[in-house]
């Protein structure tokens, strides 16, 4: 049996000393070219030294894994025809619209062809997509949709929150709502254009997450007369700011906020109560707390307590003084 070459031979990892590179994707032709042969791949990958990433393109395992890492991947054997979009061009944008289970696995990289043919590729969604110059753009050598038509594309296509919360990370990144709600025309006709055109006119790019997005999605959907504001600061008795209130309405003192699962039994959660507490007590306001079961669980129940809290502050805001009003609002 052939002996490993000396520079992997002991290896516990690869390192320098490697012939391919241990810090990037490669492809077997780069590793035929370096002197590492099919054969020798093959014995890298049982030996836990190499991962294949895509068929015939390889990595040192330990390389995290992560989107960047699989679009580089990716780029590695993509045909020019072929353009990255939706989630994983969003991500690239530096919006957060990967689906929630990303936490726990990778998902499909969305490749889709501006010809006739997709590309039939383990962990590649695909497919054809009509796409025009001015909705490409070329990011790190990839192409890559628009922000523009990124935020179209996944405000047609997602769930209805997650599409809300698209829009507004790309608010927030450079797109101008005007300019998003002028382009809702050009997709008539298009799967789901009917909810691209209502959630163009709700995008605010003051949510900071996608579930504040979706919170302010239930507000809407909730049958409550006034719309919601985001980052509500309410301010200490030196009219000086002192909270935030993620969604809310600073005139019945009526305000949502969302807890992460992250937070549950740390001091950020001893932190989060305390607020809350001074809210109620120092500022009058009706404060209800949201998680991620209200806010995407199956019963979708964050809608119904929306309605119910603010009708309550609303109903006792005479109760609660009017002095408060105009603490926060300074």
């Amino acid at each position: 049996m052939q002996r490993l070459p000396t520079w992997c031979r002991d290896a516990v990892l690869l390192d320098g000393t490697a012939p391919v590179p241990v810090d990037r994707p490669f492809t077997a032709r780069e590793a035929d070219a370096a002197g590492v042969p099919s054969s020798l791949r093959h014995k890298l990958v049982a030996t836990g030294l190499l991962r294949p990433m895509l068929r015939g393109v390889f990595v040192a395992s330990q390389v995290p894994d992560s989107l960047r890492l699989r679009v580089a991947a990716v780029a590695l054997v993509t045909p020019p025809h072929l353009v990255v979009v939706d989630r994983t061009a969003a991500w690239i944008h530096g919006v957060d619209a990967l689906p929630r289970s990303a936490i726990h696995q990778l998902p499909s990289l969305d490749l889709y062809s501006r010809g006739e043919s997709r590309m039939r590729r383990t962990g590649v969604s695909s497919g054809i997509r009509r796409l025009t110059a001015a909705d490409i753009e070329v990011l790190n050598g990839v192409a890559v949709t628009t922000a523009l038509r990124t935020a179209c594309d996944l405000g047609r296509l997602l769930w209805r929150y997650d599409a809300l919360a698209a829009i507004d990370g790309f608010l927030r990144l450079e797109v101008a709502r005007e300019e998003l709600i002028r382009e809702v025309d050009r997709f008539k006709g298009h799967r789901g254009v009917v909810q691209l055109r209502r959630l163009a006119a709700l995008g605010d790019r003051g949510a900071e997450s996608p579930p504040e997005s979706a919170l302010r999605l239930h507000w809407h959907e909730a049958d409550i007369p006034a719309p919601p504001e985001t980052q509500i600061w309410v301010h200490a008795d030196d009219g000086m700011p002192r909270f935030r209130i993620d969604v809310g309405d600073p005139e019945v003192r009526f305000g949502a906020e969302y807890f992460g699962e992250e937070f549950h039994g740390t001091d950020a959660e001893a932190a989060d109560e305390d607020r809350l507490q001074w809210l109620r007590d120092r500022r009058g306001w009706v404060m209800e707390v949201f998680t991620k079961a209200d806010v995407y669980g199956p019963d979708l129940a964050a809608g119904d307590r929306l309605h119910r809290g603010y009708f309550m502050a609303r109903s006792t805001m005479g109760l609660r003084g009017r002095t408060y009003v105009d603490l926060s609002r300074r």
